[in-house]
């Protein structure tokens, strides 16, 4: 498989094991129209902070939970005209690329750059994307072909499943190069082959079913039983070359235009059967009997969705401003993307208690297309966004208050659809400078933290009746023996308090003065605080 090389490719290649993990600090929740400092644990979250460290914090919640990411990074135009720097000159990323990439960082190409950044983006929103899960990503020329071949890498090029192209604008225009840019791609990768595309409910034209069966009392539309193209002969196919009855009794063959002989598209059961369903028609043109097989109008179309999204059908630039326009918000962005968009998104890869991410979140369209989702069909999908930029509370978040509580605009009163959220902000590290444990962020935090380390689960207390155990996994017990202002000792005393009976056990601790022997015959491993803590 192919793969690319950049400057600095190999320091931000493995550099999500290093980012610092950071928790989550609660702002405010929003419920319904009212906003108050209790955190409501909705499940719907908005997050303020750099999104590297704030998919890092999302890790022991929400690992391997996702089923939809969308992301609409920065598209690296070249064009610095925008909040949003989109020519990775962002101060904050540069200071990245210094801090990350090192001096070589000074001789990086904008692509170079670009690369960097989304790199260690895109392996921690693999890690959170459930196994039935997919990724979809909107890019246009710049960096389409790079962001194709660093996918094909983090998520694998047999997990590639489609890259749609979405009609952006509704008339043309010229770009620098003398072409209409008429288009963006949304890339699709899914985690594994678990991942199955929803076929979307389609309505047919009258145009193409115009034909009416009176005793069945529905349109169809005709199609040759000719098998037709280039390898459809009976030297192909000789069991489908048979004569069939005519209305005349006379005899037909399936003879192409050019006198050749070809092949029908069934067996002759398969004929007959469809022939007593009355799903065959015969029509004489030109003093010759032709075949054909009724195509019937549906009235609830199922079709796999198109690679190609028209802006009659998903939205278009143009109408994802004047959505923003509508919230009476100042609008920062040049090429918002419609919720309709991300709801056709939504429609083939959700179903409706999913959970879906939006770590790239800007107006928070994605939130207000997981609501619309929901209120269409009745679901209960959840929504995380995060977004690094200072308008995450008063554009991000406000969006989402509005389309919750109700709003008013120059055209019309808006109705709330209801709902609530939690804002968080990036908080502390739980490491310091000197890989001690940061005891400010609170003791259930760093517990929450060294149980996912161990299971990779999610961490809820299981027994107030044992202070120090953290759950059970595995045939393994897993305790936590530790105090912010005194030194833990693992020794025989402690041993007598422990009230779960396990398999195995494993202790983190300050020390250690058990006996070798007497670990080894009730299956104890010792685990030195905070050396032994893994980083993940």
């Amino acid at each position: 498989m192919p793969t690319l090389n950049w400057i600095g490719k190999d320091k931000v290649i493995n550099h999500h094991m290093d980012v610092s993990y950071r928790i989550l600090e609660h702002s405010y929740g929003f419920d319904n129209g009212k906003q108050s400092q209790n955190e409501i644990n909705c499940g719907n979250k908005i997050i303020h902070g750099d999104n590297l460290e704030a998919l890092k914090a999302l890790l022991p919640e929400y690992e391997g939970k996702i089923k939809c990411i969308y992301i609409d990074p920065p598209y690296n135009t070249g064009n610095e005209g925008w909040v949003y720097n989109d020519n990775v000159n962002d101060p904050k990323i540069k200071r990245w690329l210094g801090k990350v990439v090192g001096k070589e960082a000074e001789d990086l190409s904008r692509h170079d750059k670009w690369l960097c950044m989304m790199y260690p983006r895109l392996k921690l929103l693999h890690r959170l994307l459930a196994k039935d899960g997919a990724i979809f990503i909107s890019i246009d020329d710049n960096e389409q072909a790079n962001l194709r071949l660093i996918c094909d890498e983090i998520f694998g090029g047999g997990n590639f499943l489609a890259n749609v192209l979405w009609q952006k604008v509704y008339s043309p225009r010229m770009d620098s190069k003398g072409f209409s840019s008429s288009h963006d791609f949304i890339l699709a990768y899914s985690k594994s082959s678990e991942f199955n595309v929803t076929k979307l409910k389609r309505e047919q034209s009258n145009k193409q079913f115009k034909n009416f069966d009176k005793e069945k009392g529905l349109y169809y539309r005709s199609r040759s039983l000719r098998k037709e193209g280039s390898n459809s002969l009976r030297s192909d196919r000789p069991n489908l070359y048979y004569p069939l009855e005519a209305p005349d009794e006379t005899q037909v063959f399936p003879i192409k235009p050019n006198k050749t002989e070809g092949c029908w598209r069934w067996s002759k059961d398969t004929y007959l059967k469809n022939l007593e369903e009355g799903n065959v028609e015969w029509i004489k043109k030109n003093g010759q009997w032709q075949v054909f097989v009724k195509q019937w109008k549906e009235e609830n179309a199922e079709r796999p969705p198109s690679t190609i999204w028209l802006s009659d059908e998903v939205g278009h630039n143009h109408s994802a401003k004047d959505e923003i326009k509508g919230f009476n918000l100042e609008l920062s962005f040049d090429t918002p993307k419609p919720s309709t968009l991300i709801q056709e998104i939504l429609a083939i890869s959700t179903s409706k208690n999913s959970i879906i991410l939006d770590s790239f979140a800007g107006s928070g369209t994605t939130a207000h297309a997981v609501i619309n989702q929901n209120k269409i069909d009745g679901g209960n999908r959840k929504f995380i966004l995060v977004e690094m930029e200072d308008y995450s509370e008063n554009i991000t978040a406000e969006r989402v208050k509005r389309v919750i509580k109700g709003y008013c605009n120059d055209k019309k009163d808006v109705e709330g659809t209801g709902g609530s959220f939690d804002f968080y902000e990036l908080g502390k590290p739980l490491f310091l400078d000197n890989e001690m444990l940061n005891e400010e962020v609170g003791l259930e935090k760093i517990r929450e933290y060294v149980w996912f380390s161990e299971t990779r689960k999610s961490y809820k207390k299981v027994n107030d009746k044992e202070e120090h155990l953290l759950g059970v996994a595995n045939s393994s017990a897993f305790y936590f023996y530790y105090y912010k202002d005194k030194l833990t000792t693992l020794d025989d005393s402690f041993l007598r308090t422990l009230k779960t009976k396990e398999e195995q056990y494993v202790i983190y601790a300050d020390n250690c003065v058990l006996d070798h022997s007497l670990m080894q015959k009730y299956h104890i491993t010792f685990k030195k605080i905070p050396r032994d803590i893994t980083r993940f």
